[in-house]
């Protein structure tokens, strides 16, 4: 994914259009011409500076998975230590980031667009939850409540771990089953998470 490089409004004007028409019709049906009518804008104007609609769809997801996990960081409560706030945001994102329509259009209809962020490069909005993340370790590394580690590190294990429950989660339940349905696997995750982060 491309870093968003333009955050006017007339960004957002195109990237809320790029996210109706991938909404529509799927990331590979979507086309420039489509995206430019919908932002009332002109192709040339994309055309420089999106040179394409994969660039134009990393920055409308990198916008997108930035706001689910900056909406999912819970609000400091008097009393809390971090490790509880971290492990809430991280469980409650896992948990957006599956919901969210533009995510969900996306494993159902294009799935190879986040196999190369899975398996060969970090994106923009990896490299950015992963600066949330070791902020919120650093934060529990001073207060007591992680057990002491290279935050970096630290975050990147957790990414790794909350990706699997995000991306592959519906491989493993059974909405049937309560003890197996995706409730059951978020509380596992819950203490997946509390196991590996308690000092």
């Amino acid at each position: 994914m491309t870093p968003i490089r333009h955050n006017s409004s007339g960004s957002d004007a195109v990237l809320d259009a790029v996210r109706d028409c991938v909404l529509a019709v799927g990331v590979r049906r979507t086309t420039l011409t489509d995206v430019a009518r919908r932002a009332g804008v002109s192709r040339m104007t994309l055309y420089r500076r999106w040179p394409d609609v994969r660039t134009l769809v990393g920055d409308l997801m990198t916008r997108e998975w930035v706001a689910v996990a900056t909406r999912a960081i819970p609000e400091h409560r008097p009393g809390a230590h971090a490790r509880g706030l971290l492990v809430d945001g991280l469980v409650a994102g896992v948990d957006s980031f599956r919901a969210h329509p533009l995510f969900r259009k996306i494993v159902d209809v294009d799935p190879e667009l986040l196999l190369p962020y899975v398996l060969d490069r970090r994106g923009a909005s990896q490299t950015a939850l992963l600066e949330l993340l070791a902020d919120g370790l650093k934060e529990g590394h001073a207060d007591g409540s992680v057990r002491a580690g290279h935050p970096e590190r630290q975050a990147r294990s957790l990414l790794l771990i909350v990706q699997s429950f995000t991306l592959s989660l519906r491989t493993m339940t059974d909405e049937d089953d309560p003890e197996l349905d995706s409730a059951a696997f978020l509380t596992e995750l819950r203490s997946i998470l509390e196991r590996t982060l308690t000092p």
